[in-house]
């Protein structure tokens, strides 16, 4: 029984693994799926918050285009990890899904790797960017640097177990693309990237804090921005993002796990 059980836990890792590897190969081969990842963030980062930075007053020697910074990790980090997802609807079209359901592995393994993978491309990406922030004029020290990494980490996990959770009611990319339109562009916007969710409607506030980028892009802000008072300081207290952070990454895996079990 003891070494069954040890065999079947070496399945379960094995099945990670390989799930993992299979997506980072994939991201390797695909140049022009860094290339368009890393365009956009810069595109908005260079763009549109150096021509809002004419427009928005630095406040506290935060320019606009330092207090977008970690939206634009934010932004980089949501897009990547919910667009892995399509590689389940990839996989449903081929076939390669069938072969994994039918593996003698549980679900919560496969939902764990496929997390997992989008949580290693999109943090590589995210990483990527954050090699821009001294072009921005700041600073960031080592022990911050790996906390930052780390937080990336930690959203990328959650999101892209939010977007296998959508992506297990799909089995056409046609359909999950149009509803991705939906959803990707209010969670960025209502996360507090752009603008501060304190200022934002009653309305949308609720939207904002329902909304598990937000506190993501909220910790970064802890991070990266040294402002703790004022209109564009952090919404929420550093601590309650990171519990937040943690308690979507189990609860979408949990919810994902048990689709999977109902389609298996």
């Amino acid at each position: 029984m003891d070494e069954r059980g040890s065999i079947d836990l070496r399945l379960e890792f094995n099945a990670v693994y390989v799930l993992v590897m299979r997506e980072f190969k994939k991201f390797i081969r695909e140049r022009t799926r860094l290339i368009s990842t890393i365009a956009r963030p810069m595109i908005w980062l260079f763009l549109i918050g150096a021509g809002m930075s004419r427009l928005v007053k630095p406040v506290g020697g935060v320019s606009y285009t330092q207090f977008i910074f970690p939206g634009i990790l934010g932004m980089t980090i949501l897009f990547s990890s919910i667009f892995s997802s399509i590689s389940i609807i990839w996989d449903k079209e081929f076939g390669f899904m069938k072969e994994i359901l039918v593996a003698p592995v549980s679900r919560f393994s496969i939902v764990v790797g496929k997390a997992l993978s989008g949580m290693v491309v999109s943090t590589i990406q995210a990483i990527i960017i954050l090699m821009l922030f001294p072009v921005i004029g700041a600073h960031i020290d080592a022990p911050t640097f790996i906390f930052v990494i780390a937080i990336c980490a930690f959203m990328a996990f959650a999101i892209s177990a939010f977007g296998i959770v959508l992506a297990s009611f799909y089995d056409s990319y046609e359909s999950f693309s149009v509803i991705m339109n939906f959803i990707v562009m209010p969670m960025f916007f209502l996360s507090g990237a752009m603008y501060p969710v304190k200022l934002l409607p009653e309305v949308l506030k609720v939207a904002s804090k329902i909304n598990p980028l937000t506190y993501g892009v909220d910790a970064l802000k802890h991070l990266l921005t040294p402002l703790r008072e004022g209109p564009m300081s952090p919404d929420f207290p550093l601590l309650t993002d990171v519990v937040v952070i943690l308690f979507c990454s189990v609860l979408f895996v949990g919810v994902a796990s048990r689709l999977f079990d109902r389609k298996g």
